[in-house]
């Protein structure tokens, strides 16, 4: 998957996380997090799998953590690519 336009999903509450995702020429991933320290690598390892397994390759993906639980982190992540890439013929058994 590529992303082809700007998009994003989520908020900045409290155990939230704020996704977005913008058209770039290889894959660069940014994560922040006020849980950092803690929870980074877990983080990162959530957020890498997701894009993996969507088989994202090109895009430039900020993640703001908010103290957000792996599943939170994984659908926001689905949804703000899934918006981005403008797909409209999903395999939802691979989600």
């Amino acid at each position: 998957m590529k992303i082809k336009k700007e998009a994003m999903c989520g908020t900045l509450e409290s155990n939230d996380l704020l996704v977005k995702v913008v058209p770039f020429g290889g894959l660069q991933v940014s994560i922040y997090s006020e849980v950092m320290r803690q929870f980074g690598a877990r983080i990162r390892e959530v957020v890498d799998e997701t894009l993996k397994q969507m088989g994202v390759t090109q895009g430039k993906i900020v993640v703001e953590d908010k103290g957000a639980l792996d599943c939170a982190i994984r659908a926001r992540v689905e949804a703000a690519v899934l918006r981005g890439c403008e797909s409209e013929d999903l395999d939802w058994r691979a989600l």
